[in-house]
């Protein structure tokens, strides 16, 4: 079971919009089988109303194992309700909760993503839930350090190892910090100190040195990494992709994008993706241009070209 490896657990992160199924067959197939993936936060309350939409977002290629699925949502039972669902139709490698998410369209009910921090009880008694429901599957959390103070996690962390957890994860921020500021790799340090489950490190990840530091500094049992993946999937194998294998990886990617998501929308939605990949990339300022403006793979490859 991928919780209990002996060796430091790397992981990538959930991110909304971005960790879906193309992405993350690309980092599995340019970064090997030495990580586990957790999938993009899907609503545990969609999964229960039978939502088309959120169950693709559920599917995944066995190429991605171990793949973890994370949910989001307030209410316990609606909660446990769609991860039944999720592990009977889908059998992935564990369940996450959501209880870091700082955007107001999740936070605002104060019932989900950071606002759990705020309601600890609440927070427990979905991962008792979860529990009592004998999914076969590690449950786990993804959390930040508190909503203002980054000490709350302190209390918060130890709740839910008693409640059953059976790994966190903590990004080494506040909800009120959001994405700014620096990642506080101590406090993640002395949660690890008062807990004996798992716990994973995230937060500020973006080299191999970076890894092996945040470990150093955390004593953590693997780190997670988020933004440092975006336009450079081989973090997760350790290295960075030369010029040549980045054009050829981003056709791979867009050409993945496409049949998950069809003509529809063309690659209106993968633009995102390539202002990633071609980020403080010399002339990026005239090359951004023209990346966000394709629509096809033809308008790709031909400004790709460019490149080459």
């Amino acid at each position: 079971m991928w919780t209990s490896s002996k060796k430091p657990i790397l992981a990538l992160a959930p991110m909304a919009d971005f960790t879906d199924a193309p992405f993350c067959r690309v980092c599995r197939e340019v970064s090997g089988k030495d990580f586990v993936i957790f999938r993009e936060m899907v609503s545990a309350e969609a999964i229960v109303r039978d939502s088309e939409k959120t169950l693709k977002m559920c599917g995944f290629d066995k190429i991605e194992r171990p793949i973890v699925i994370q949910l989001f949502g307030g209410d316990p039972e609606i909660i446990r309700e769609a991860a039944e669902i999720v592990v009977k139709k889908f059998k992935p490698d564990g369940i996450d909760i959501n209880m870091g998410c700082p955007v107001p369209k999740i936070t605002k009910k104060g019932q989900a993503g950071a606002s759990l921090l705020k309601d600890q009880d609440r927070a427990v008694e979905i991962v008792k839930a979860l529990k009592s429901a004998n999914l076969g599957v590690p449950v786990s959390v993804k959390t930040r350090l508190g909503w203002a103070n980054d000490d709350e996690i302190l209390e918060f962390a130890p709740k839910l190892e008693k409640a059953g957890a059976d790994l966190i994860t903590i990004h080494g921020r506040t909800k009120k910090q959001g994405y700014s500021g620096q990642a506080n790799w101590d406090r993640i340090a002395e949660v690890k100190k008062l807990v004996n489950i798992p716990v994973i490190a995230n937060g500020d990840i973006r080299s191999q040195e970076d890894i092996d530091k945040c470990i150093d500094i955390t004593g953590a049992d693997g780190v997670m990494i988020g933004r440092g993946a975006l336009g450079n999937p081989r973090i997760l194998g350790g290295s960075e992709l030369l010029l040549k294998e980045k054009v050829k990886v981003v056709l791979r990617h867009a050409n993945l994008h496409m049949e998950h998501y069809g003509d529809e929308h063309g690659l209106k939605t993968f633009r995102k993706h390539l202002l990633f990949y071609f980020k403080g990339f010399p002339g990026v300022k005239e090359l951004r241009q023209e990346l966000v403006k394709v629509e096809s793979i033809a308008d790709l490859e031909r400004v790709l070209t460019k490149l080459q």
